[in-house]
């Protein structure tokens, strides 16, 4: 049994699974890599299976699954007690593994989490040093909730920045796939009821922005109305920790960007309009 396993959960990845692995075995610390394919129709599966490591385990889905089923089912093919979940096209920098296990030697953290590279199609660094401005150092649930409430789930970066325990990841039922793109803030939330988080200030992954499969595809407007649920929903669940201040705020937040969505949305008509008139 391995300390630490890393998922790979892989659909039509192609060339960028490829630069994902090489990244993870790169590593220093040993892990057991964990790669699910979901029913893939390209070179996925040829791709995983070309590396020689004895870490490395390729499994794939008899069916295609929705994105939050196939990543549960990847983390429950781990052995390890520490889980970190890598969407296929993102990267590790290096030391990322032995920085984070450091981290997660402090019992009383439930999760940590670092900064992260912005990178394109390529792997070109489009940014770096990204990620979790309010959330730098140990935080409580209470404090970690809130802030999730009140700014929203664009502090946190791509899965590849975050490392859990099993045993929390289990206690909570796992990721929660209706959420779409909330499903990994909403895990964090949930895991750090049983622990700290720890926002890490070093730079440890990278987060491939295109070219590769990503969690959803909503609109604007559907993300909104999902945070707004997520809100509610975790003020329900948590009220000990998220008060019915922190809920208003965010839905104050949230008021401001859909009125803000909808002056774009109509100007851009706008200019439509007179664009045609000439």
């Amino acid at each position: 049994m391995k300390n630490l396993s890393v998922c790979v959960p892989a659909h039509n990845a192609g060339p960028a699974l490829e630069t994902t692995l090489r990244s993870i075995l790169a590593q220093d610390t040993d892990a057991e890599v964990v790669v699910l394919d979901n029913v893939s129709t390209d070179d996925t599966a040829a791709i995983a299976a070309s590396f020689d490591d004895q870490r490395l385990h390729v499994h794939r889905n008899d069916e295609t699954l929705p994105i939050g089923e196939t990543w549960n089912k990847a983390v429950s093919l781990t052995s390890g007690r520490f889980v970190k979940v890598v969407r296929a096209g993102d990267l590790l920098l290096p030391g990322a593994l032995d920085r984070q296990l450091e981290v997660m030697g402090d019992n009383g953290i439930a999760l940590c989490s670092s900064r992260f590279q912005v990178i394109d199609e390529s792997g070109a660094v489009e940014a770096t040093d990204r990620g979790l401005p309010h959330l730098l150092g140990r935080r409580a649930v209470r404090a970690l909730m809130r802030t999730i409430v009140q700014r929203g789930p664009a502090d946190f970066g791509p899965t590849a920045a975050a490392m859990f325990r099993r045993q929390d990841f289990d206690r909570v039922g796992g990721f929660r796939g209706e959420l779409d793109v909330l499903m990994a803030v909403d895990l964090y939330a949930r895991v750090c009821a049983f622990g700290d988080f720890h926002g890490m200030p070093e730079t440890l992954a990278g987060w491939r922005t295109s070219g590769v499969e990503q969690p959803d595809d909503t609109s604007p407007v559907s993300k909104l109305t999902e945070t707004l649920r997520f809100h509610h929903r975790l003020g329900a669940e948590y009220p000990q920790y998220v008060s019915r201040a922190a809920v208003l705020g965010g839905d104050w937040r949230l008021a401001r960007a859909a009125a803000h969505h909808v002056r774009v949305r109509t100007l851009a008509t706008a200019l439509r309009r007179t664009e045609q008139l000439h």
